[in-house]
């Protein structure tokens, strides 16, 4: 059985935040990156004024790839004390395959900068064991930061609509991919085909995410549009669940004009600073 958490309840999944989250608007993908980039260095510098440790959660995707190139390059940041993780990892993979998560976080940020230290997720025979193992690294010390985004159906992580809980006991599990969350793999040509696209994967929980101090969650292009709109103003359920995303007191998401909400939607939401 997988671990089951030990992080201290906050609140029930519905009970939403006003204001929140707050929504910034860029006309470009590269200032949308840009900006949340500046936001999360002025964050990790702060933390790291006061705290020995930050312990972040990186999300591996082509949307967070902007973010991820700015961020390798932002001055005054002293990533010794820095320790991440990831949210999520594809099971059934080559330990070398280069479509694994491990890998192109390593590409992007795990292999350029000097952590304190890289907790990536590795399957091996046994993943509950994986998962229970990962979930025990995460509660060892609170979260501070957590870099996502939202996928095309509405997941966060690789909590899809099917088998999302946003109160779910767990911090870590086993899951089956829906068919969108496969086909979003094919479009952002991470893999060639439906098929190769693997069935399952681990990933951090809802509430595991949400238990972080701090959520920058960047979501650009139009294919995530419609997603984008229903996280701000569907009923706070797992058929949606980055709808999750309301009931956090501290999150703030960018978007591109390409993945930005109608403008009542955007009008009730957005803000000048991050």
């Amino acid at each position: 059985m997988t671990a089951r958490s030990t992080r201290t309840p906050t609140g029930t999944p519905t009970d939403v935040v006003p204001g929140m989250p707050r929504l910034r608007v860029f006309e470009t993908r590269a200032e949308m990156g840009a900006a949340a980039s500046s936001d999360v260095a002025a964050e990790l510098r702060r933390r790291l004024a006061t705290q020995e440790r930050v312990r972040m959660v990186f999300a591996a995707a082509p949307s967070q790839r902007e973010v991820l190139e700015a961020l390798v390059a932002a001055e005054g940041i002293d990533w010794t004390r820095v320790e991440a993780f990831h949210m999520d990892e594809y099971l059934g993979l080559p330990a070398d395959a280069p479509e694994r998560f491990a890998a192109w976080l390593r590409e992007a940020i795990f292999g350029v900068v000097p952590f304190a230290a890289v907790h990536a997720i590795e399957p091996g025979p046994d993943p509950e064991r994986t998962a229970q193992e990962y979930a025990a690294a995460l509660a060892a010390a609170p979260i501070d930061v957590v870099c996502l985004g939202i996928g095309q159906n509405g997941h966060l992580a690789f909590n899809d609509p099917p088998v999302a809980d946003l109160a779910d006991p767990l911090d870590v599990k086993v899951v089956e991919l829906d068919d969108a969350c496969r086909q979003q793999q094919v479009d952002d040509e991470c893999f060639p085909t439906f098929d190769d696209v693997p069935t399952h994967a681990i990933t951090l929980t809802v509430p595991r995410l949400l238990a972080a101090d701090r959520l920058f969650c960047v979501v650009p292009g139009p294919a995530k549009r419609a997603a984008v709109e229903h996280a701000l103003t569907e009923p706070v359920s797992a058929a949606h669940p980055a709808t999750a995303l309301r009931t956090h007191p501290d999150v703030t998401l960018y978007v591109d004009a390409d993945a930005a909400p109608p403008a009542p939607v955007r009008e009730a939401f957005e803000r000048e600073g991050g």
